[in-house]
């Protein structure tokens, strides 16, 4: 069987800790043929870590030697090199969000269409163990009356990289991290059409000087992104979600939670618990070990090396990331102007 030949497009941190040792692990099915970033003494140090045997400044140079590429760069290039590799005929797994726009994400899916290639996104939370467990048991909840999705931080905003610049980014907890736990509960859900979103976007504790960070200092003079989002979003079945997400709450600890209330029975994703009625009986069922991968990297990888090569079917789909960033645009649009 011939192997996905794969090129890496942005030399950051998460293509590092996360892309590059996954393909690298699922060598019977891909070499990771090119690495590419603007910075190639980067892209170079990289590539020996790794033994890659192609490095590029640009991206378009890596696309003759590739089958499939990874997008890693800054949000506001997504669009544009997805666009690019899909008009060279590659297929494409671009890091989250999907682009900074929900008009980029339909641009991106007309152009794999037309090339008749894979595009997916790297909503990893759907591989996670507890992720997958719940998907499984959701026919147990019925029709979904009511989903809670927390993802808070207590006072984590990255002070590295571009995180906090809104041209690059698009937006900063909610675009960043919070898309994750808005994917997940979707995808969980069925990912019904929404039909009302209203939301309210703060980042007033991160424009305040001396800042209490546990990942390190940042400016608060040039902090232009969101650090806290709250909204509720109905369904056109009926479903409703109270979201809300934060890089720097000031609340007792981290928390990242998902729970949905059915008509039938309810179920928690972290930790995955199922909460049901049998035999005149509430029943809440734990279950301390769950199959499937520890981390969900290489589940994730395999996943898109497997659709490309017509083994298996996508888990996230492009037209379900599309959702996730038309609900993103709502949230910003409705959530008022920061401060």
């Amino acid at each position: 069987m011939e192997k996905l030949r794969i090129g890496i497009i942005g030399a950051g941190g998460i293509a590092q800790h996360r892309h590059l040792p996954a393909f690298q692990k699922l060598s019977d099915l891909c070499e990771i043929q090119a690495i590419c970033d603007v910075n190639m003494k980067r892209a170079q140090e990289v590539a020996d870590t790794y033994n890659i045997p192609i490095v590029h400044k640009e991206y378009q140079d890596i696309f003759s030697e590739v089958d499939a590429v990874c997008i890693c760069t800054p949000n506001k290039f997504h669009a544009e090199i997805a666009i690019a590799a899909s008009e060279a005929g590659l297929h494409v797994f671009c890091e989250k969000p999907m682009a900074l726009t929900a008009e980029e994400c339909e641009a991106m899916i007309s152009a794999s269409n037309k090339a008749g290639k894979v595009l997916s996104v790297a909503y990893h939370y759907r591989f996670t163990r507890e992720a997958q467990a719940a998907k499984k048991v959701m026919g147990e909840v019925g029709v979904p009356i009511v989903v809670r999705v927390r993802a808070l931080r207590q006072r984590k905003i990255p002070s590295w990289g571009v995180f906090t610049n809104k041209e690059l980014q698009g937006g900063g907890s909610l675009i960043d991290w919070g898309c994750h736990f808005l994917d997940l509960a979707l995808w969980l859900i069925g990912n019904p059409t929404e039909t009302e979103v209203s939301g309210s976007v703060y980042n007033h504790l991160s424009k305040k000087p001396n800042q209490v960070n546990e990942w390190g200092i940042f400016d608060h003079n040039t902090f232009e992104v969101d650090d806290h989002v709250s909204a509720y979003i109905k369904f056109e079945n009926g479903t409703s979600m109270l979201f809300e997400t934060s890089w720097a709450a000031n609340i007792k600890k981290d928390d990242e939670h998902i729970s949905i209330s059915g008509v039938d029975g309810g179920l928690s994703v972290f930790p995955f618990e199922l909460y049901t009625t049998q035999n005149g009986m509430l029943l809440n069922s734990t279950t301390p070990w769950l199959p499937g991968e520890e981390k969900p990297d290489l589940p994730q990888a395999r996943n898109f090396i497997e659709a490309c090569l017509g083994q298996a079917e996508l888990v996230v789909k492009p037209e379900e990331a599309l959702q996730v960033s038309r609900i993103i645009d709502q949230i910003y649009e409705t959530g008022g102007t920061l401060s």
